[in-house]
C-alpha cells in the first residue's frame, strides 16, 4: 500500500510550451502546465465541461522526453506525487505551490493534439 501514498496520474494537453532549463549539474528540469478536462450533464441536463490546470515539473531523462516530444496542445499522461514548496516573490510576499512531479510521461495522440494528422 506504501505505493499508493502520495501517488498522482493524469491524463490532460500540455498547455504552453514546456520551460526547459538546463542546470550547471548538467541535469535538465522541464517545467509545464496542463489541462484535464472534465465532462457532465448540469442540473439541466446540459453536457458541461470543467477545465483543471496542474502545474508538472520533471527532472533528467523526463524532461529530456518532454523537451522531444511534448509540445503544446500534446495529449499526455503522468505519473508523479505531489509536492508543496514555497517561496518569496519580488514583493517580499511568500507564495506557496503545489505541483506534481512527474516521473513517467505516456505520450499520447500527436504533437499538436489532433490525433487526425
Amino acid at each position: 500500500m506504501n505505493t499508493l501514498k502520495n501517488h498522482v496520474q493524469l491524463i490532460g494537453n500540455v498547455g504552453q510550451e514546456p520551460t526547459i532549463t538546463n542546470l550547471e549539474s548538467g541535469k535538465k528540469v522541464a517545467r509545464f502546465s496542463l489541462a484535464t478536462n472534465e465532462f457532465f450533464k448540469n442540473t439541466n441536463g446540459e453536457k458541461t465541461q470543467n477545465t483543471e490546470w496542474h502545474t508538472v515539473v520533471a527532472w533528467g531523462k523526463t524532461a529530456e522526453i518532454i523537451e522531444k516530444y511534448a509540445g503544446k496542445g500534446k495529449e499526455i499522461g503522468v505519473s508523479g506525487k505531489l509536492k508543496s514548496r514555497s517561496y518569496e516573490d519580488k514583493d517580499g510576499i511568500t507564495r506557496y505551490v503545489t505541483e506534481v512531479e512527474a516521473n513517467e510521461i505516456l505520450l499520447l495522440g500527436t504533437k499538436n493534439g489532433n490525433n487526425a494528422e
